[in-house]
């Protein structure tokens, strides 16, 4: 009776031991999985579009930022390096020159896909006196060679802001201290350098004698040179005068059409979980044995035959 009791105790004894062994096997293998929450998530890097160049997103300044200027309500300015003041100052006519690149599909960029490149616009004398023309270039990557490759936020509107989305999407010089009857003039565009050929211009966006309007679409709304004007000249009640050039990459030569890409995740997915879920059916048995849980039930079982046994043997 006495070993009976020995022999049962001992069986629970070793019971709780492989119990606890186990319940801390499977708390290690939960720990570990939550540690490393990274190593079970899904890729969440996608692309918006079949691009060459992805967009480069700068946001425009705020009112707290160094390079917010002004606003009056119905226009918004940001401080330029390139924006000079003519000395002597001959009236209060001024403008603005930019050029914006695009990737295929229509977003702005800076060109780093196409480093080593130039783009020019001749401007005539009117301008000469300022530093940034005669004529104005343009090299990329913008991020390369200036302080603000893009400083200025031409298309587009926002709920938020009197002019522009929001995001800066052009490069540009601007002037002040012309004549208010004075004629501005430039030239078209020409592109040099070792990825001349990646560049096509779309055309020309030209507003004068009025405050730019941002409600306008850069590849829609752009005009062949001839149609935009190539300049304009200023007028008492007109004095100010802006224009764009509007280039984007050539989908022919990069090999991007700029269209969305497919999203194909899902169906990856349920390939993948089909795959799985088959591999998991098909090695079900040698999974189980490798499972705490499934030894510990073989261990209670054998434990309790034994106490069983021993119980009835030393009771008759």
């Amino acid at each position: 009776m006495s070993r009976s009791r020995t022999l049962v105790a001992t069986g629970l004894f070793i019971l709780l031991c492989i119990g606890f062994v186990g319940v801390a096997a499977i708390g290690g293998a939960s720990s570990d999985s939550a540690a490393n929450p990274a190593a079970t998530l899904p890729d969440s890097d996608t692309e918006s579009g079949n691009v060459s160049e992805d967009a480069y997103v700068e946001p425009a300044p705020e009112p707290d930022d160094v390079y917010y200027e002004a606003s009056d309500g119905n226009w918004v300015s940001y401080l330029n390096p390139r924006d000079e003041y003519r000395t002597p100052y001959l009236g209060d006519a001024s403008g603005k020159l930019c050029v914006t690149l695009l990737n295929e599909a229509g977003e702005p960029i800076v060109g780093e896909t196409v480093p080593n490149t130039t783009v020019t616009i001749p401007t005539g004398e009117p301008l000469s006196w300022h530093a940034d023309t005669d004529p104005m270039a343009v090299n990329y990557p913008l991020t390369d060679h200036y302080e603000r490759e893009l400083d200025a936020d031409q298309f587009g509107t926002t709920d938020d802001l009197p002019q522009g989305n929001g995001y800066m999407d052009s490069h540009c010089i601007e002037w002040h201290g012309l004549p208010e009857d004075e004629t501005v003039e430039y030239g078209e565009v020409e592109i040099e350098g070792e990825h001349a050929d990646k560049i096509e211009v779309v055309g020309y966006i030209q507003q004068a004698h009025d405050t730019w309007d941002t409600d306008v679409d850069p590849i829609e709304d752009a005009e062949s040179y001839e149609d935009a004007g190539g300049g304009w000249t200023y007028h008492e009640d007109g004095s100010h005068g802006q224009a764009v050039a509007v280039l984007q990459l050539d989908s022919e030569v990069t090999g991007a059409d700029g269209e969305p890409i497919a999203d194909d995740s899902n169906a990856s997915d349920d390939d993948n979980d089909s795959a799985t879920t088959g591999e998991t059916n098909d090695d079900d048995g040698g999974a189980d044995d490798e499972l705490p849980g499934f030894g510990i039930t073989t261990a209670i079982v054998a434990l309790a035959l034994i106490a069983l046994v021993g119980s009835r043997r030393f009771t008759h």
